[in-house]
């Protein structure tokens, strides 16, 4: 117990603590207090800002207004992770083990077998090179994450004691009183005192792409939701205003999220927990081999040195020393491959943790969407028509040749400020750029490509009527007006654009099909204009209403003085022409990945700030919600009944609101995520999305989830992968992510997870191909100790295979294409689908090795025979044999043989046993290629590995056939026919697993494939 009364928190649960303290949703009451609470809390004044003494108090006691930088690992320890750690260890256990061995070997022979001490330098060469290789392509990854920050010194305009002075935004602090225009940076928290026309610009906090108004009055509860608070680092899009900090640094609603994703500790990856079971198969047989023929040699009647020599040895053996490179250059070679297809991989493992996902949480602007308003509708003359809404592709239907198009479009033309930014000629007319809000954008692209036709453009059609007055849109009127002067007429056109029912309320009249009628008395037009207006809003768009009024020539002629403030020009008793409707459209591409997502039974969940009819809408025009599939709203609305009386269970989509998500308990949440399908949270904060992402987990899901804005940080860093925005995305998003998305597109994370699973289905073919060469290298080693042969086949040889002959052809496997399948089957399952299983283990080492086995030893038998050494005569014959002084050891036919002759044989047999592991090798890495489909289907197009086989052969008759080589190597030339006793046995193995392969397609779910199919 503390002093206090209190007991002493350990650092575990202080941590714990302040973590769901940071989960928690924001609680804060500055914007509901009277202005006069906050400057007493605070200490300062809304017209004179913080005294000098005041601030450099506030400001010692609070520190610098920036965010903790989140703690980075050092580069030494990721160095040291990249060569100690997972496979890594294994082969520092082996080479360990090698150094000991050749140390027991020295302590008891003069000239000890310096194999032990080549196999040790070998293993530890493999491994610092491959740790080497592998940092370095993380590292630069990191190079590329760096090149991302952007670090722009940031100031801030700040009115203290009455002064005002620009001062860098770090030197701010609580209390202090400052002014922010159009395009600044949020420097902090604030609390508005006065403003005009101020919009922030909050995408990176919520995700909403639209500019969102600000004012002086508390307008919400939630501080997120309220007008009268601004965040910091948001942008200021337009108009300006004076405000109180309220928080600083690590404590503003940014800072919280900063720090929540900073806190968050990343999970293993997939593939380095499938590494991981692997290690403990391989040293379990390692371990298990070792144990049973130590004791055997005990009981033979060995020495206890050569013993424990044998039992490193046969560990030894096991280890593929090869494996650590080939995973490593195939998740590289993955890695670059996706980085062509616009996904930049910040960390190897996470290239195939892409492959085994099963949910992925998107964000919905920018990524879904093209985080740019285009004109998807219009409404005029009574009819719905469509506009142009992906570059390149004509949709449009409305043609300004109707007469009441051409009004409509002179309107948005007219009223509208954006502007096109110069020197994009070349651009298509979607993709430019433009000065202004997005919606007055997307109303500019729209009609300068209906200008286009007429052969203008906007521009011209803006010289040609002179704009007189304007009065800019706010949040009361909610309409913009201005009044132009019409080409070659003395006469005045007010147009007015604004909210579609403020907009009819101030018409009399219509424009229908060209002609202006008088407003119909009866509803039958309003029915008409709401059913429209319904039906664009229940798209997810939003609408505009547009209407203009010819001024009376003699009553407002050329010289009028107009005037906006006290205005004195008609605002009422206007001609309704039409609706626009715009919305961030989906990127073309989008439905086809999320269709391909759901038949690789891949969950896609949309997790957005936006409202929720618009992420409704957009959901189901990408096919997050089927077709055929109704959320409670739809029943409700097509039963006519409240939204209350229907079973929300009894639907398989459920959009829910934020508020609705604050609600309800981890219980809760398991059981609509359980019940549901097809999911879109709406309306969500950075704290729900993590929440989000954890209950997925807890479901024993895979989830990536994407994102670009800080808010996103906190899941982006929770989730098994993290993907973030490439152009989009902010500095923060980036560094808490595992995979970058370059060009901001959700359908190249399909791509990611069909590489992805490639990976995944091709490491599995190269790990059975290089643990198939384990048996024929272990056997002869075990017939030496337990039959006492001479040793059919030496570790220099085995070195060969592993880091020589074997690595090319293992490798070149990454190369192989998919087969058939590949997404169209469901997400592996984490805890039976495993990288290496005991189907694995049992076709590689117990059929396939078995049959390279008996290759190596047939030849080794057909050679030693030749040479007079029948294998009667062999077994047994192990310590005349390597007696260094027995000078005359007889053959079956008597003939005497010197020790230097015995060891030019012996080596000549090893050099034979090696030549047919390459053989039987050729088979193997063609029956690996497959696993299920015929090599005849599969084809051999794959020429990486093509060239691999020529290369093995190549490697091999170079080994052999060298001069110099069999005194530096002990490696010895072969007579041409001792190459072709394994050829019958490489056919054998191709026919064999062509056959299991067969019976696999034939009988699916049968004995074959539940005991082979790896």
């Amino acid at each position: 117990m503390g002093k206090d009364g209190f007991k002493k928190l350990d650092k575990k649960s202080k941590e714990k603590e302040d973590m769901d303290d940071l989960k928690k949703e924001l609680d804060m009451d500055w914007h509901r207090i009277t202005w006069d609470e906050l400057c007493t809390r605070l200490e300062t004044s809304t017209e004179t800002g913080l005294s000098d003494e005041k601030y450099k108090e506030v400001f010692e006691r609070e520190g610098p207004n920036r965010l903790t930088p989140p703690k980075t690992t050092p580069e030494w320890i990721k160095f040291c992770k990249q060569l100690f750690g997972g496979f890594s260890t294994l082969l520092w256990i082996g080479a360990i083990l090698c150094f000991f061995a050749y140390g027991i070997q020295s302590s008891k022979y003069v000239d000890p077998a310096e194999d032990n001490l080549y196999l040790g330098a070998v293993l530890t060469f493999v491994v610092v090179v491959t740790g080497i290789f592998a940092y370095y392509q993380e590292a630069k990854s990191a190079a590329i994450m760096d090149s991302f920050k952007k670090m722009v010194p940031q100031t801030a305009t700040v009115i203290r004691g009455g002064e005002t002075s620009v001062v860098d935004a770090e030197l701010i602090t609580i209390g202090d009183l400052i002014e922010v225009k159009g395009g600044d940076k949020l420097p902090a928290d604030i609390r508005i005192v006065t403003c005009s026309g101020f919009k922030v610009d909050n995408s990176s906090l919520t995700g909403e792409s639209e500019p969102q108004s600000r004012g002086t009055e508390c307008t919400d509860n939630n501080p997120i939701e309220t007008k009268n608070l601004a965040f910091f680092s948001t942008n200021a899009v337009e108009g300006a205003c004076r405000a109180v900090v309220i928080s600083c640094g690590d404590n503003t609603v940014m800072g919280r999220i900063a720090s929540l994703a900073s806190s968050l500790g990343s999970d293993q990856t997939p593939i380095a927990i499938e590494i991981e079971h692997f290690i403990h198969i391989v040293s379990g047989v390692a371990v298990f081999l070792g144990v049973t023929f130590f004791i055997l040699a005990f009981i033979l009647g060995y020495e206890p040195i050569e013993a424990v020599v044998f039992l490193i040895g046969i560990i030894v053996a096991n280890v593929p020393e090869g494996l650590l490179a080939t995973v490593t250059v195939c998740l590289t070679l993955t890695a670059k491959r996706m980085a062509k297809k616009n996904c930049l991989v910040k960390n190897l493992e996470a290239v195939e943790t892409l492959g085994s996902t099963s949910t992925i949480c998107s964000d919905k602007t920018g990524t879904l969407t093209q985080n740019r308003m285009t004109v998807a509708h219009v409404w005029y003359d009574e009819k719905i028509l469509k506009g142009d809404t992906v570059p390149g592709k004509k949709d449009r239907e409305f043609d300004i040749k109707d007469p009441t198009c051409a009004a409509l479009v002179r309107i948005a033309t007219l009223c509208n400020r954006a502007i096109f930014l110069t020197g994009q000629q070349d651009k298509e007319i979607l993709m430019k750029d433009c000065q202004g809000d997005a919606s007055e954008s997307a109303l500019l692209k729209a009609v300068e490509i209906a200008w286009k036709d007429q052969g203008t453009t906007t521009e011209d059609v803006r010289k040609n009527h002179k704009k007189v007055i304007e009065i800019p849109f706010n949040s009361t009127n909610k309409y913009q007006v201005s009044v132009h002067e019409m080409p070659d007429q003395d006469q005045h056109l007010l147009v007015m654009k604004g909210a579609p029912e403020r907009i009819l309320d101030r018409c009399s009249s219509i424009l229908l099909n060209g002609e202006v009628i008088d407003m119909p008395a009866d509803s039958e037009y309003r029915a008409k204009f709401n059913a429209a207006y319904m039906e664009l809003g229940g798209m997810g768009e939003r609408v505009l209403g547009f209407c203009h009024s010819f001024l009376d020539a003699k009553e407002y002629p050329k010289g009028y003085a107009f005037d906006n403030e006290d205005v004195n020009f008609p605002l009422e008793g206007l001609t309704f022409v039409g609706l626009m409707a715009m919305i961030d459209p989906p990127r073309a591409n989008v439905p086809e990945a999320v269709a391909k997502c759901k038949s690789a039974g891949i969950k896609v969940i949309m997790v957005t700030g936006d409202h929720p009819i618009t992420a409704a809408a957009i959901a189901k025009n990408v096919g997050i919600i089927s077709e055929d599939s109704n959320t409670v709203d739809d029943i409700a609305k097509d039963m006519g009944i409240p939204v209350e009386e229907v079973d929300p269970n009894k639907v398989n989509a459920a959009v829910v609101h934020g508020s609705k998500l604050k609600e309800m308990n981890a219980e809760d949440l398991d059981i609509l995520l359980e019940n549901h399908e097809e999911i879109v949270f709406a309306r969500t904060s950075p704290q729900q999305k993590l929440i989000i992402v954890e209950a997925f987990q807890r479901a024993g899901q895979i989830v990536a989830v994407t994102g670009d804005g800080v808010n996103d940080s906190p899941a982006l860093k929770k989730a098994d992968i993290g993907i973030a925005m490439g152009i989009a995305g902010s500095d923060v998003s980036k560094e808490a992510a595992d995979m970058i998305l370059l060009d901001d597109n959700f359908a190249s994370i399909v791509t990611g997870v069909e590489e992805g699973r490639l990976i995944f289905d091709n490491l599995k073919k190269s790990i059975a191909y290089t643990l198939t060469s384990n048996i024929p290298e272990i056997s002869p080693f075990l017939f030496f100790i337990v039959l006492s042969i001479p040793l059919p086949l030496g570790t220099v040889t085995i070195l060969f295979i592993d880091l020589g002959t074997d690595l090319w052809p293992a490798i070149s496997l990454a190369y192989e294409k998919a087969e058939s399948d590949i997404m169209m089957r469901q997400p592996r399952d984490p805890q039976k689908d495993r990288l290496v299983n005991e189907r694995l283990i049992s076709v590689s080492y117990g059929q396939i090795g078995m049959i390279q086995a008996s290759a190596g030893f047939f030849v080794y038998f057909v050679i030693m025979a030749e040479n007079g050494f029948k294998p009667s005569r062999l077994i047994g014959l192990r310590k005349d044999w390597d007696n260094l002084a027995n000078e005359a050891v007889e053959d079956s036919y008597g003939q005497e043989w010197s020790y230097a002759d015995r060891k030019i044989l012996e080596y000549t047999c090893h050099s034979a046993f090696f030549v047919s592991i390459v053989i039987v090798q050729w088979a193997d890495v063609i029956i690996c290629k497959t696993r299920k489909l015929s090599v005849f289907t599969q084809g051999m197009n794959n020429w990486v590995l093509n060239t691999g086989i020529l290369f093995e052969t190549a490697l091999a008759a170079f080994m052999c056939y060298t001069p110099g080589l069999d005194k530096a190597l002990r490696v010895y030339p072969l007579r041409f026919w001792w190459w072709l006793p394994a050829l019958p046995f490489s056919l054998t193995i191709w026919l064999y697993d062509e056959g299991r392969r067969y019976l696999l397609r034939k009988y699916p779910g049968g004995w074959v494939e539940k005991e082979t199919y790896y």
